[in-house]
């Protein structure tokens, strides 16, 4: 493979394929033999072109949330709709048609969010105006977003196999950093010498729930927190401005708290509550797609005249109990879930 210079991409989305083509070659390239026989070395003519386009994206140079769900699809028609059946992946990886059903419904869950998102700045304007009815109604409007954010995520049930899902696919989503199967990182050879840490793709990666935690005042423990943030950098630049910019705004909370309107507190709670059960029903589909297989996996290797005959058993060891981004997985997630309680209102 000869060594592709990046000088002649120009265009935004020219530079996002480029990132996105990248990642998923140098997942494969990473992680084809298993977790068993790394390797230590991205061969420059990966490694250069991959650090290059990613600086100037201000990305990572290993595949993201943004490069495997928001830049890895188009429409079979056009002019169709935004929908399962009109939708198809750029590129895969091994695991077909869940991997396919993974990211088409990730996305979906982002396209969901997109009324919520809008509704925001209406909300932070409500607030320095002192608009209690227009903020009363956006947080109605957001809350309804991410009541369909959940009841797209459901659809990974219809789209996507466990089995598939944790003995083939989380593989190629996996980083190198926190991981035990690369203790040491990855060195990007013609880059410099010395190895690279970068955490797996993460649906903490996604600016969504950041957003909502800015807007709302759902503040983070300290490890908790330390790991969010940290997976702000693993967004387009754009996004982490975004979250920032919410952040800096007067606080929502208080607002509600200092005001006499009682369809502004609902409207505030019911936007917790939902956020709340979307975290609660993300839970759920983890343990469906990790807990369960990974309990199942270890069972047979346990078992061993049995332990090659089913896909579960294919799955790596090293994270079994951890996400692909390298958090402990169950325990992040119901440690968020409860600090996001705390966002309610202090009954009176």
């Amino acid at each position: 493979m000869p060594l592709l210079s990046s000088k002649f991409l120009q265009k935004h989305r020219e530079l996002r394929l480029a990132h996105l083509a990248l990642g998923v070659m140098t997942m494969g390239y990473v992680w084809q033999e298993g977790e068993n026989d790394t390797v230590e070395i991205l061969p420059c003519n990966l490694a250069v072109p991959y650090w290059e386009v990613s600086q100037r994206l201000g990305l990572p140079p290993i595949f993201t949330h943004a490069d495997g769900v928001l830049a890895n699809w188009r429409k079979k028609d056009p002019e169709g709709p935004f929908d399962m059946e009109n939708l198809e992946l750029l590129f895969s990886l091994p695991g077909g048609d869940s991997v396919r059903g993974f990211f088409m419904v990730t996305l979906l869950v982002e396209l969901a969010a997109v009324p919520a998102l809008r509704g925001i700045p209406t909300v932070i304007n409500g607030v320095r105006c002192g608009d209690t009815e227009a903020v009363a109604r956006a947080l109605e409007d957001i809350s309804q977003s991410i009541q369909d954010m959940t009841d797209a995520l459901k659809l990974m049930h219809v789209y996507v196999e466990p089995s598939i899902f944790y003995g083939i696919m989380r593989i190629y989503l996996s980083g190198w950093k926190d991981n035990p199967s690369m203790p040491k990182g990855l060195v990007y050879e013609g880059v410099q010498t010395e190895a690279m840490e970068y955490s797996g793709g993460s649906a903490a990666q996604s600016s969504l729930l950041h957003c909502f935690d800015e807007l709302l005042g759902i503040k983070h423990g300290e490890n908790s927190g330390a790991f969010l943030t940290r997976m702000r950098n693993y967004m387009p630049p754009a996004h982490k401005q975004f979250i920032q910019d919410i952040s800096l705004q007067p606080s929502l909370k208080s607002f509600v708290q200092q005001q006499a309107s009682e369809r502004l507190n609902q409207a505030f709670h019911l936007c917790v509550t939902k956020l709340l059960s979307l975290r609660s029903y993300h839970i759920s589909v983890v343990s469906r797609f990790i807990t369960v297989p990974a309990a199942r996996a270890r069972q047979l290797r346990n078992q061993s005249q049995d332990f090659e005959k089913e896909v579960v058993s294919r799955a790596p060891t090293a994270l079994e109990e951890r996400g692909t981004g390298g958090s402990g997985i169950m325990t992040f997630l119901k440690t968020v879930r409860d600090q996001t309680k705390d966002a309610f209102l202090p009954e009176t």
